[in-house]
Protein backbone atom coordinates (compact mmCIF):
# COMPACT_ATOMS: atom_id res chain seq x y z
CA UNK A 1 0.00 0.00 0.00
CA UNK A 2 1.75 3.44 -0.84
CA UNK A 3 1.85 6.03 1.57
CA UNK A 4 -0.50 8.74 0.79
CA UNK A 5 -3.05 6.19 0.23
CA UNK A 6 -3.74 5.91 4.50
CA UNK A 7 -4.11 9.30 5.41
CA UNK A 8 -6.90 9.12 2.27
CA UNK A 9 -8.35 5.91 3.64
CA UNK A 10 -9.00 7.56 7.31
CA UNK A 11 -10.46 10.70 6.14
CA UNK A 12 -13.10 8.77 4.31
CA UNK A 13 -13.59 6.70 7.16
CA UNK A 14 -13.80 9.76 9.39
CA UNK A 15 -16.21 11.57 6.96
CA UNK A 16 -18.68 8.23 7.10
CA UNK A 17 -18.09 8.04 10.79
CA UNK A 18 -19.38 11.95 10.73
CA UNK A 19 -22.14 10.70 9.08
CA UNK A 20 -23.33 7.81 11.09
CA UNK A 21 -23.86 9.96 13.92
CA UNK A 22 -27.51 9.59 15.57
CA UNK A 23 -30.06 12.33 14.57
CA UNK A 24 -30.83 15.37 17.32
CA UNK A 25 -33.97 14.24 18.62
CA UNK A 26 -36.92 15.80 17.25
CA UNK A 27 -38.08 19.33 18.79
CA UNK A 28 -40.69 19.11 21.39
CA UNK A 29 -44.16 20.66 20.82
CA UNK A 30 -46.32 22.03 23.52
CA UNK A 31 -49.88 21.04 23.68
CA UNK A 32 -52.04 22.82 26.03
CA UNK A 33 -54.99 20.31 26.45
CA UNK A 34 -52.23 17.26 26.52
CA UNK A 35 -51.65 17.79 29.76
CA UNK A 36 -55.83 17.89 30.51
CA UNK A 37 -57.33 15.10 32.58
CA UNK A 38 -60.27 15.33 30.29
CA UNK A 39 -58.63 15.44 26.62
CA UNK A 40 -59.92 18.53 24.73
CA UNK A 41 -61.76 21.32 26.14
CA UNK A 42 -65.13 21.09 23.81
CA UNK A 43 -65.53 24.85 22.54
CA UNK A 44 -68.65 25.04 20.55
CA UNK A 45 -69.76 24.51 17.18
CA UNK A 46 -67.63 25.17 14.76
CA UNK A 47 -69.36 25.33 11.68
CA UNK A 48 -68.50 23.42 8.38
CA UNK A 49 -66.68 21.25 10.98
CA UNK A 50 -68.03 17.99 12.88
CA UNK A 51 -69.01 19.84 15.46
CA UNK A 52 -71.32 22.19 13.28
CA UNK A 53 -73.04 19.39 11.10
CA UNK A 54 -76.41 20.88 11.96
CA UNK A 55 -75.40 23.96 9.91
CA UNK A 56 -74.95 22.21 6.60
CA UNK A 57 -77.79 21.95 4.06
CA UNK A 58 -77.00 18.06 4.04
CA UNK A 59 -78.51 17.98 7.64
CA UNK A 60 -81.34 20.02 6.99
CA UNK A 61 -82.28 17.97 3.66
CA UNK A 62 -81.73 14.55 5.58
CA UNK A 63 -82.62 15.03 9.33
CA UNK A 64 -85.06 18.33 9.36
CA UNK A 65 -86.76 16.79 6.50
CA UNK A 66 -87.08 18.85 2.82
CA UNK A 67 -90.41 17.70 1.55
CA UNK A 68 -93.83 17.84 2.57
CA UNK A 69 -96.63 15.87 0.78
CA UNK A 70 -100.20 17.78 -0.05
CA UNK A 71 -103.34 15.20 -0.91
CA UNK A 72 -104.58 15.36 -4.74
CA UNK A 73 -105.38 18.62 -6.00
CA UNK A 74 -104.75 20.25 -2.40
CA UNK A 75 -102.76 23.52 -0.64
CA UNK A 76 -104.02 22.37 2.88
CA UNK A 77 -100.71 21.28 4.93
CA UNK A 78 -101.42 18.29 6.88
CA UNK A 79 -100.76 17.67 10.11
CA UNK A 80 -97.75 15.24 9.03
CA UNK A 81 -96.40 18.47 6.76
CA UNK A 82 -96.84 21.06 9.88
CA UNK A 83 -94.81 18.75 12.19
CA UNK A 84 -91.63 18.83 9.20
CA UNK A 85 -92.76 22.80 8.33
CA UNK A 86 -91.93 23.64 12.15
CA UNK A 87 -88.76 21.68 11.89
CA UNK A 88 -88.01 23.55 9.05
CA UNK A 89 -88.18 26.72 10.52
CA UNK A 90 -87.03 26.15 13.92
CA UNK A 91 -83.99 25.23 11.79
CA UNK A 92 -83.92 28.14 9.44
CA UNK A 93 -84.43 30.42 12.66
CA UNK A 94 -81.28 29.29 14.46
CA UNK A 95 -79.16 29.02 11.28
CA UNK A 96 -80.29 32.50 9.83
CA UNK A 97 -77.05 33.02 7.25
CA UNK A 98 -79.55 30.22 5.28
CA UNK A 99 -81.73 31.15 2.72
CA UNK A 100 -84.94 28.90 1.02
CA UNK A 101 -86.43 28.21 -2.31
CA UNK A 102 -89.47 26.13 -1.89
CA UNK A 103 -90.27 24.04 -5.09
CA UNK A 104 -93.73 23.47 -5.42
CA UNK A 105 -94.48 20.04 -7.47
CA UNK A 106 -97.64 18.37 -8.74
CA UNK A 107 -98.46 14.70 -9.83
CA UNK A 108 -98.74 14.17 -13.76
CA UNK A 109 -102.66 14.58 -14.11
CA UNK A 110 -103.73 17.72 -15.23
CA UNK A 111 -102.78 19.77 -17.74
CA UNK A 112 -99.27 21.54 -17.71
CA UNK A 113 -101.03 25.25 -16.70
CA UNK A 114 -103.06 23.62 -13.57
CA UNK A 115 -100.23 22.12 -12.27
CA UNK A 116 -97.89 25.07 -12.63
CA UNK A 117 -100.65 26.75 -10.47
CA UNK A 118 -101.27 23.81 -8.42
CA UNK A 119 -97.50 23.99 -7.52
CA UNK A 120 -97.29 27.51 -6.97
CA UNK A 121 -100.24 27.88 -4.62
CA UNK A 122 -98.09 24.51 -2.42
CA UNK A 123 -94.53 26.74 -2.33
CA UNK A 124 -96.68 29.45 -1.15
CA UNK A 125 -98.56 27.55 1.83
CA UNK A 126 -95.39 26.23 2.54
CA UNK A 127 -93.74 29.48 2.60
CA UNK A 128 -96.35 31.35 4.72
CA UNK A 129 -95.86 28.37 7.58
CA UNK A 130 -92.46 29.30 7.54
CA UNK A 131 -92.98 33.26 7.87
CA UNK A 132 -96.04 32.76 10.37
CA UNK A 133 -93.07 30.76 12.21
CA UNK A 134 -90.47 33.75 12.40
CA UNK A 135 -88.77 32.66 9.47
CA UNK A 136 -88.12 36.35 7.61
CA UNK A 137 -90.28 36.49 4.35
CA UNK A 138 -86.59 38.05 2.79
CA UNK A 139 -85.01 34.96 2.91
CA UNK A 140 -87.87 32.54 1.10
CA UNK A 141 -88.38 32.84 -2.36
CA UNK A 142 -91.10 30.30 -4.02
CA UNK A 143 -90.95 28.18 -7.72
CA UNK A 144 -93.23 26.10 -9.31
CA UNK A 145 -92.11 23.33 -11.26
CA UNK A 146 -95.59 22.06 -11.63
CA UNK A 147 -95.77 18.33 -12.91
CA UNK A 148 -92.09 18.78 -14.87
CA UNK A 149 -90.12 17.16 -12.62
CA UNK A 150 -91.60 14.36 -11.00
CA UNK A 151 -89.73 12.13 -8.37
CA UNK A 152 -91.25 9.08 -10.17
CA UNK A 153 -93.10 8.37 -13.50
CA UNK A 154 -95.99 6.26 -13.33
CA UNK A 155 -99.57 6.34 -13.68
CA UNK A 156 -100.93 4.88 -10.28
CA UNK A 157 -101.67 6.35 -6.86
CA UNK A 158 -98.93 5.09 -4.91
CA UNK A 159 -96.72 7.19 -7.20
CA UNK A 160 -98.65 10.58 -8.12
CA UNK A 161 -98.70 10.93 -4.24
CA UNK A 162 -94.81 11.04 -4.11
CA UNK A 163 -94.68 14.31 -6.64
CA UNK A 164 -97.65 15.95 -4.95
CA UNK A 165 -95.02 17.91 -2.74
CA UNK A 166 -93.69 21.10 -1.73
CA UNK A 167 -89.59 20.69 -1.23
CA UNK A 168 -87.77 23.04 0.45
CA UNK A 169 -83.63 23.49 -0.99
CA UNK A 170 -81.48 25.64 1.52
CA UNK A 171 -78.40 27.71 0.67
CA UNK A 172 -75.67 28.98 2.78
CA UNK A 173 -76.25 32.99 2.04
CA UNK A 174 -72.72 33.45 3.59
CA UNK A 175 -71.12 30.64 0.59
CA UNK A 176 -69.34 31.72 -2.38
CA UNK A 177 -71.46 31.99 -5.61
Amino acid sequence: MKAWTKPVTAACLLGLAACAQPPEPPQQIYDPYANTTAGALYQGDLAGGVLGIEATAQYFRNTVGDTVLFPSGQTTLTAEARNVLARQAEWLNKYTNFNAVIQGHAEETGTREYNLALGARRASAVQEYLVAKGVSAGRIRTLSFGKERPVETCSDEACYAKNRRAVTVVTDSGAAS
